[in-house]
């Protein structure tokens, strides 16, 4: 595999479990002290700001990944979107760009040409 890729691969895939580590920590302190996601996320112009602009970031990556996952004939990307509102789009976007890494750079070497033995 290219170093470049495997390295963009890594990365991706420690953004991933710290995406999801970080849900699941807190997520789980907010389900403990018995907070309301919707009352919570909303309730300044600040809130507002940075809940709106994830939204739409979510939404523009949802869209990134099926249409990119199309392109590269990854399978099962309603997973990615379904993982996603069941742990964090901090966990499954970062996993998606790994899994995609990792489809380039098998791809790359489907198209290389074998090396003949002289």
């Amino acid at each position: 595999m290219e170093t470049k890729r495997r390295s963009a691969a890594i990365y991706f895939f420690i953004l991933s479990g710290i995406g999801l580590i970080t849900a699941w920590y807190f997520n789980a302190l907010a389900v403990m002290g018995g907070e309301d996601y919707l009352a919570e996320g909303f309730t300044s112009n600040v809130d507002w700001v940075l809940s709106l602009d994830l939204l739409i970031v979510g939404f523009a990556s949802m869209g990134f990944i099926i249409i990119e996952g199309r392109r590269q004939k990854m399978k099962h990307l309603w997973v990615y979107i379904a993982l996603a509102f069941v742990t964090a789009a901090a966990f499954t976007v970062p996993l998606f760009l790994a899994m995609r890494e990792l489809k380039l750079a098998k791809t790359a070497s489907q198209s290389e040409p074998a090396a003949h033995p002289a």
